[in-house]
């Protein structure tokens, strides 16, 4: 397919009865698309670079590289979280912003502020005191799939049954319901309930926070979910047309650490993430050897992916409109 097709394809998830079907194949194989996606989707987009507590004193930096191009989040001697591009890159700083404590970058300097597509999202955080939170573990790797594959696996809970029999599906319901909400061009919230309600928590959480995992994405490739008394955070970074680099990490409340070995608590929770990267890395690395067979083609989404239907209609709006 031509990037004119597979972009005339994308256009029609943003009519009313947008069609309930997956990408085309070419779609995660296009060297056409991925150059499109590196400019219109990832040089004005905001991406989750990681936690303000990582650049903890003036001089402490991180680097993140969305579809090649270096970003280094650093905070100043004055304290303030700021942006650069890499040395030699002859482009402006790009826009930083902070969201109670989680560090988003946008190369676009003069991208519209996330904050007020978050706003929602934030009240309906409020119990979880994300400020007060404190980062307990954090993992980084690299997975064999186009960003797109990972993404929209991350939009949906269907796959757990297949992927994760032992750990994901062990505590959501049969068939992966979710709730999904689109707040903005660039936010989508995702609700998904528990087999059980969590039967204590150190926060005041209500019944139906303790019986749900709260899902915030941020378009194009983060996401935050929100459980009990920890939250976790992810991004999706594209390295290449076939790779991404997958970070993220495990926040909680200090009052949930209190009486525990914090050390015993941090390799518990990179541990178990470290079994369900897996997994989904594994059948994400497969799906993306079959979409560069020829034999390839679209499939049907189940009415248990309406997450899946949400990114690809903001996939569709940042490269039709623009």
């Amino acid at each position: 397919m031509t990037l004119t097709e597979i972009v005339a394809e994308l256009a029609g998830y943003l009519e009313a009865d947008a069609p309930e079907v997956s990408l085309s194949p070419a779609a995660f194989t296009s060297p056409e698309l991925w150059a499109a996606e590196r400019e219109l989707v990832f040089g004005r987009s905001w991406l989750l670079a990681g936690h303000a507590a990582e650049p903890a004193e003036p001089g402490g930096c991180f680097t993140v590289s969305p579809a090649g191009r270096a970003v280094t989040v650093f905070r100043g001697e004055d304290g303030t979280l700021r942006a650069r591009s890499a040395p030699g890159a002859r482009r402006p700083a790009p826009a930083v912003e902070e969201w109670r404590g989680f560090v988003f970058v946008n190369p676009d300097p003069d991208a519209e502020p996330l904050a007020p597509h978050l706003r929602r999202i934030g009240r309906e955080l409020d119990a979880y005191r994300l400020p007060e939170m404190t980062p307990i573990a954090t993992w980084t790797e690299e997975w064999r799939c186009n960003w797109k594959i990972a993404v929209q696996n991350a939009h949906e809970n269907y796959h757990a049954m297949g992927l994760h029999p032992t750990t994901v599906a062990l505590i959501t319901p049969p068939g992966g319901a979710m709730e999904v909400r689109a707040d903005s061009p660039w936010v989508t919230r995702l609700l998904s309930p528990f087999r059980e309600p969590l039967a204590h928590t150190a926060l005041p959480l209500s019944a139906a926070q303790r019986a749900t995992m709260y899902n915030c994405a941020v378009f194009p490739c983060s996401s935050l979910a929100a459980f009990g008394d920890s939250v976790v955070w992810t991004a999706m970074i594209p390295l290449a047309i076939d790779r991404v680099e997958v970070r993220g990490g495990v926040l909680t409340h200090p009052s949930a650490l209190e009486g525990q070995d914090r050390n015993a608590f941090r390799e518990q929770n990179e541990e178990s993430a470290a079994v369900v990267n897996r997994e989904d890395r594994l059948g994400m690395e497969a799906v993306q050897r079959v979409a560069g067979s020829r034999f390839a083609e679209r499939g049907h989404l189940s009415p248990k992916e309406p997450g899946v239907t949400a990114f690809y209609r903001s996939l569709a709006r940042a490269l039709v409109t623009g």
